[in-house]
């Protein structure tokens, strides 16, 4: 049936099947990178608000997909690509951190984006657009091990303290401790202290997301 449910599940589950938030699939059809957004579904008075014919021409465009593909979704005949399954649980889109500094992972806000993502599953529903990075290497230790997946969350407020994954505009990827940041600059901790700490202009930082969960 086409319900107004149904047709916003579609979309959830197509940016899901192509490892993108519902933010990064408007973005990559060229559409407001909130028009997607679950605040946007709904009018202030609570009527239903549907997505355009157009827009969801722009979506099957941007993504590859097929009419036929997309209602398969809004019929829900693939349940296992819906963004949440039964027992509350998600998968989201996984990298690991060597592969996140090439190109065409994330979109300019660092949301997942294009494809080569694998899948995990997280214990709890997580917030729109989390996706998980795997530790490689000993650069982390002690706080994180070779294995490790931290999920990562670009929506997330910010502050001092956190623990954050920093990818600059030359494509390096880290984890590291926010210490603080300012209109013109960003300092990091090491977890690492074998490792210097780093301080960069923000004109070199690609984007900044908070880690909200670890597998340890």
């Amino acid at each position: 049936m086409l319900s107004h449910e149904r047709v916003w599940a579609a979309i959830d589950a197509l940016a899901a099947r192509y490892s993108m938030s519902a933010s990064g699939l408007a973005k990559r059809a060229g559409l407001d990178s909130t028009a997607f957004n679950k605040s946007k579904r709904r009018s202030a008075d609570g009527r239903p608000r549907w997505p355009s014919t157009e827009s969801l021409a722009k979506v099957m465009q941007a993504t590859g997909a097929s009419l036929d593909e997309f209602l398969e979704l809004v019929e829900d005949r693939h349940p296992a690509l819906a963004p949440a399954s039964s027992n509350g649980r998600r998968a989201v889109p996984l990298l690991g951190f060597a592969q996140a500094g090439a190109g065409g992972f994330f979109d300019d806000s660092g949301f997942p984006a294009g494809q080569g993502w694998d899948l995990v599953e997280l214990p709890s529903s997580g917030d729109e657009g989390s996706y998980a990075l795997q530790v490689q290497g000993d650069s982390m230790l002690p706080l994180y091990r070779d294995g490790d997946v931290l999920v990562v969350a670009p929506s997330a407020t910010l502050r001092r303290g956190d623990r954050v994954v920093v990818k600059t505009r030359g494509g390096e990827v880290m984890a590291k401790l926010l210490e603080r940041q300012t209109a013109r600059s960003i300092e990091l901790i090491s977890l690492n202290p074998a490792h210097p700490n780093r301080e960069l202009a923000l004109a070199e930082v690609e984007w900044v997301a908070r880690i909200v969960w670890a597998s340890q």
